[in-house]
């Protein structure tokens, strides 16, 4: 793991923090350096609500290398409620429970462990929204 990349994407990872354009409104996520032609104040932090809808999902049961202790798990595509479409784990959710246009809200757990010396990662991952 490069510990600056991961330090760099800590308010995305954390935080889900994405942008917004100045002009257009338009949000993006994850952040990104601005297009040719834009300067580097058009796009603004933009803090994402963590709410969303399932649009796709997938069972994984066969897991890459370093996620072998996870299966069978969900891996869903989702669509937050300001547009940008992200891809995570779903949590907290049995696998005959998934469902398409299920509420989901985002959720901080740990992704994975890099051994007994090495660093814990924690990222955004979704959970069924909770009634409130």
């Amino acid at each position: 793991m490069d510990l600056a990349k991961h330090w760099r994407l800590r308010h995305a990872r954390y935080r889900l923090e994405g942008q917004r354009n100045r002009l257009t409104g338009e949000v993006r996520f994850p952040p990104a350096p601005p297009r040719p032609g834009e300067t580097e104040d058009t796009w603004e932090p933009y803090a994402l609500s963590g709410r969303g809808r399932v649009y796709s999902f997938s069972i994984v049961r066969q897991p890459p290398e370093g996620f072998e202790e996870l299966p069978p798990y969900l891996v869903t595509l989702i669509r937050l409620d300001e547009g940008p479409m992200v891809t995570a784990q779903l949590t907290d959710c049995d696998l005959d429970q998934a469902a398409i246009d299920m509420p989901v809200e985002m959720v901080t757990r740990r992704l994975r462990d890099l051994g007994p010396t090495g660093l814990i990662v924690y990222g955004y991952k979704f959970r069924p929204l909770v009634q409130q």
